[in-house]
């Protein structure tokens, strides 16, 4: 089997132990990864720490830091096939969408190079005669970053280009599920020159390591994309440090669709919103809302088209849907899509498994408008399930829209600019995208509240992020400062 090693302090190096990685097209190991326990996350943020004081680091200038990002965003591009490729056997994605995506995580680091000698600081006007005052933006020193399997290259991204941009060290930690590509990119990490312990790459258990990381006292920031369960350990584990949290968590996304949208187009993006990556992305629109009056026609159209939908090896750029990525979120699904047909929704299309697909689970569209209370209404499953309800008029979509304790991301189809307006200040959501789904860019801020997190990720937002203000005060005067106990 391949075998995969930490990266600390510019070093590749095994863990304190190993473990298998499960291949999830065969549900066979394929690769040992390392695992990183308490003494190699103490070394990891140790070397941080240290490279985060050196000169090699701190004493670069931005436009320095900057052409480094650039090397690396050249080696992601010329490493994208082997990478995605890497990705695909590791976590079950497809490789028509690995591809494609790892190929744009490059435009990340190039925009991050790119903004890293612009992060300005402001003179301020003072209301003193004698004083200059102004702010300088510093970075704020050791992140703790963890992301998960699904999209891992593009959510680390996210984390390392602003995180790097702004003059911090980093620590990032792959999720055990899947963790080659990020232990690979490593590879590239090294290659592209940055000072040893400036970018540090472990995986690991949530107890034995990213517990250890998010509570270490030398660490300034922690940017976390996972589940919400996860967050609140992190949020009460960031008590011990004091450490910034910026968390980009789950969805339940509403997926709107009034009478007068271009139904095909709305079908189509909806296709790609919940069964693209297979489901497993944390911005699914995995909540279809549909006018009544077109209900019917769209629910026909979105049939043919989950039961057209090519299911086969991930590594087949003709696949459409692969694996899940492990058994236990197909177990879930199965489970909770059960209950939602208990409680009275309707099978459309899907919903059964054949026992002998291993990880695999079939695109499922369920009506829940009898079921109101269905869990799969509620729950984020973080698959191929679309769960569909109708509305009456535009105050009930948004009713609807807003009935979820998330608020990621959001979707709305019509023709009607006005109503476009209406919907964009009534959804409560990070993102709204309107007869389009799941475009994003590097100059674009990410994220949501709620339980779906805080903090953003994208655009300027993500580096200033990484800074902390320093306010600097001149005295201008040659004249001696008075003796403040005289009285005058």
């Amino acid at each position: 089997m391949d075998r995969f090693q930490l990266y600390i302090d510019g070093k590749f190096e095994p863990g304190a132990a190993s473990f298998e990685s499960i291949d999830p097209a065969t549900g066979k190991p394929w690769a040992m990864m390392p695992e990183a326990r308490a003494a190699d996350v103490e070394r990891a943020v140790e070397a941080a720490h240290r490279a985060f004081l050196a000169p090699e680091w701190a004493g670069l200038t931005a436009t320095a830091r900057g052409k480094l990002l650039m090397r690396l965003a050249d080696l992601v591009q010329q490493a994208a096939p082997r990478l995605a490729q890497i990705e695909t056997r590791d976590t079950g994605k497809i490789i028509r969408e690995t591809s494609a995506q790892i190929a744009y995580v490059a435009d990340y680091y190039r925009y991050y190079a790119g903004l890293a000698d612009k992060i300005e600081g402001a003179h301020l006007p003072i209301d003193k005669p004698d004083m200059e005052v102004w702010l300088r933006r510093e970075p704020v020193g050791v992140v703790a970053a963890i992301v998960p399997w699904n999209s891992q290259l593009f959510l680390s991204a996210v984390k390392i280009g602003p995180a790097l941009a702004a003059g911090c060290t980093l620590v990032v930690k792959a999720s055990e599920d899947g963790p080659a590509p990020l232990l690979e990119f490593a590879r590239l990490v090294h290659e592209a020159g940055f000072p040893p312990g400036v970018v540090n790459i472990i995986t690991g258990f949530g107890a034995t390591c990213g517990q250890v990381l998010t509570t270490h006292p030398k660490v300034a920031h922690i940017a976390f994309t996972g589940g919400v369960e996860t967050a609140r350990h992190v949020v009460r584990g960031s008590a011990e440090n004091l450490a910034r949290t910026s968390l980009e968590l789950g969805g339940k996304s509403p997926f709107i669709v009034f009478a007068d949208a271009d139904l095909e187009s709305a079908a189509n993006a909806q296709v790609a919103a919940i069964f693209a990556a297979t489901g497993q992305s944390c911005v699914a629109g995995s909540r279809l809302l549909v006018e009544e009056s077109v209900k019917a026609v769209l629910l026909a159209r979105l049939k043919q088209k989950a039961e057209a939908v090519r299911m086969g090896a991930p590594d087949d750029m003709a696949t459409e849907v692969g694996p899940l990525c492990t058994a236990r979120q197909r177990d879930r699904i199965v489970r909770v899509v059960a209950e939602s047909l208990a409680c009275g929704a309707r099978l459309i299309a899907g919903g059964t498994p054949d026992a002998d697909t291993g990880q695999f689970y079939p695109p499922t569209i369920l009506d829940c408008s009898d079921a109101p209370q269905a869990p799969c209404l509620t729950e984020e499953l973080f698959g191929p399930v679309l769960s569909v309800l109708g509305f009456k008029d535009e105050e009930h979509a948004l009713t609807l829209a807003n009935e979820t304790r998330y608020g990621l991301a959001s979707g709305v189809f019509t023709q009607n600019l006005t109503r476009a307006h209406r919907m964009i200040r009534g959804i409560r959501a990070g993102v709204v995208w309107v007869n389009t789904y799941r475009a994003v860019s590097p100059m674009a801020p990410f994220g949501g509240h709620g339980l779906s997190g805080f903090g953003r990720e994208g655009g300027l937002a993500a580096a200033l992020d990484y800074t902390t203000v320093k306010t600097v005060w001149l005295r201008t005067s040659d004249s001696p400062i008075p003796d403040p106990f005289v009285m005058r």
